[in-house]
């Protein structure tokens, strides 16, 4: 495949493929003692390990591991986000080798170590803040999450952003980084695209985000959903982040619905059941919903 050409919607990683027809649930798993959804539930070495374990049984592709909270918090320097994520890595690697395994982080020295441990996948949800990364992910062989933040740096909350059109931008900006990526040797079908809702988004963008999903289906690139439990799901149905669950399958739903590829989640076991219902109705995941 030319770096020219995009993979159809197809990422293929660890001998695995994905796409429209099979979608892939990618399990969180955070390393970090204030994670907004589980408050530190899963920081623990063996709590981690017990959580991915179950994943796992429960029907994940992917396995994303992170160390550093999305939002404000306490500093987390880059040997500590090592710290907490590569010896995780390493174990699921050893636990689970057909499981392909995700290192959440927009450092491109802590994916170095992270792909040496064993991560397939560098997710990085900070849209290319720190430039070297990408050559990072292709070095390793590894594939990339390209993503959206409206020009916000790691770690700071949105504060009245605008758009002229927030769909066309995320466009703009996550197939720029697609091509990059590619350019710096990442294959093409190791390539996803992210809208990054909530960041760099308000409620607004986010749900504008998901109606017209299928405009990012249509680049070409696999196209990842992380909106699990998310805030813009919480204010649209007034609802506490415990509580968020039919929210959470409802977009699900919809962003199966027009074609996306990968979908990050708390609940695995909800999510695949979501996720098998729609391909199982549509045929074909999605493709040519109308929607």
């Amino acid at each position: 495949m030319g770096q020219g050409r995009v993979p159809g919607g197809v990422l293929r990683l660890r001998g695995r493929e994905f796409g429209p027809g099979r979608p892939a649930v990618m399990a969180v798993v955070n390393r970090t003692p204030d994670s907004f959804y589980d408050a530190g539930a899963t920081f623990a070495l063996d709590a981690a390990l017990r959580a991915a374990d179950e994943a796992v049984a429960h029907g994940a592709d992917i396995i994303d591991v992170g160390g550093v909270k999305a939002g404000r918090g306490a500093r987390v320097s880059p040997a500590e986000e090592i710290d907490r994520t590569a010896p995780l890595l390493a174990r699921l690697r050893e636990r689970h080798p057909a499981i392909v395994l995700s290192a959440d982080t927009w450092r491109a020295e802590v994916a170095r170590v992270c792909t040496e441990a064993g991560a397939d996948l560098v997710n990085d949800t900070w849209s290319g803040a720190d430039p070297a990364l990408a050559a990072v992910a292709a070095a390793a062989g590894a594939g990339l999450v390209c993503s959206h933040t409206g020009g916000l740096g790691p770690r700071t909350d949105p504060h009245r952003v605008r758009y002229r059109d927030v769909v066309a931008d995320v466009v703009d900006r996550v197939t720029a980084l697609a091509r990059r990526a590619v350019a710096l040797g990442v294959p093409p079908d190791r390539v996803l695209i992210d809208p990054t809702h909530d960041f760099g988004k308000n409620t607004y963008h986010s749900l504008e985000v998901t109606r017209r999903l299928g405009e990012l289906v249509r680049t070409g690139w696999p196209v990842l959903v992380a909106a699990s439990n998310k805030d813009f799901i919480g204010e649209t149905l007034d609802a506490p982040v415990h509580d968020r669950r039919a929210g959470t399958l409802a977009v699900l739903a919809v962003a199966a619905w027009q074609g996306a590829a990968v979908f990050r989640v708390h609940d695995v076991a909800a999510a695949r059941a979501a996720l098998d219902a729609v391909a199982d109705l549509t045929g074909e995941g999605g493709q040519d919903s109308g929607v």
